[in-house]
Order: structure tokens, then sequence, then C-alpha cells
């Protein structure tokens, strides 16, 4: 496994929209194995390939909760939606920048595991919210892009 370098907004490949995977193979393993170890490091919650320089719809993300442990899914696609949330998000592209953006409380993304096997995950409040946020990567979309309100993070808070 390897850190991989976090690209920073204002990187164009942050607004291109990512390509679906259709191998899934060792290439891929090396990249989520490596998302998930970057994304820790970087003390995140999520992270898509786009953000470290790749356009393929790939997503890893843990809440840090004591139930859920990293989920790592390929090709993720919102079938289901409702209810409203608004709270504030922060993206690893964009330091030191935070916002209230206004997201689904409940979803249900349908994707693929590492190996192609279908998968269904169900996702409330801040599950729901980093799916979405990721989910936004793979499409060029950016929170800044859709909060309501931007605010520049305490550096304290580092």
């Amino acid at each position: 496994m390897s850190i991989r370098i976090i690209v920073k907004e204002p990187d164009p490949i942050l607004r291109e929209k990512s390509k679906p995977v259709t191998k899934f193979n060792a290439n891929l393993h090396k990249l989520l194995d490596d998302m998930a170890e970057t994304m820790y490091d970087a003390a995140g919650v999520g992270l898509a390939a786009p953000q470290i320089g790749i356009l393929k719809r790939v997503i890893v993300l843990d809440p840090h909760d004591d139930s859920t442990g990293l989920i790592e899914m390929v090709n993720p696609e919102i079938i289901e939606s409702s209810g409203e949330q608004l709270g504030p998000e922060g993206c690893l592209s964009i330091p030191g920048v935070n916002g209230d953006v206004k997201r689904h409380f409940h979803i249900k993304v349908k994707g693929q595991d590492r190996n192609g096997n279908d998968m269904v995950v169900e996702a409330d409040d801040f599950l729901a919210r980093i799916f979405q946020h990721e989910i936004d990567h793979l499409n060029g979309v950016l929170f800044t892009d859709i909060a309501l309100s931007i605010y520049e993070r305490d550096a304290s808070d580092d």
C-alpha cells in the first residue's frame, strides 16, 4: 500500500466526470488499498479516486464510528433517497474550508465490491452525508458548489 498525493482545488481533474470501472483486478485492489491508506493518513472520512488524480468511479469511506468500519464501493449510484439534513462539510481537496450543505438524510446506494460483486448499502445521517459527498466527487461536483454558506476553518483545528 502507498499513500497517494491528494489533488487540491483548483486542479481541473476535480471537475471532470469519472468513468465506470469494468476491470476488477489487482490494479483495482491496489487502488482501493492505497485510497484507504491515504484517507486514514489524512484523517479523512472519505476519499474518491479523482482526489488522487484517477478518474474512476471508486470511493472509500469510514465514519469512524463503533459499528461501520471501512466501506469500499466501485461504481456507486444512489438509488433511493429521502429526508433532509443540513450540516457542515469539509474536504481533503479543499483544506481549511468548511461549508453548510443540504443533503438527503437517508439513502440507498448500489455498487460493487472490489471483486465485482453487487452490493447495496443503506445509510442515514453522517454516513449518508459522506456517501453523497464522495459520489459528488465522481461527477466533478465539490461541496463548495452546493454549500449554503462557506467559512474558513480555524487553523488550530488542524
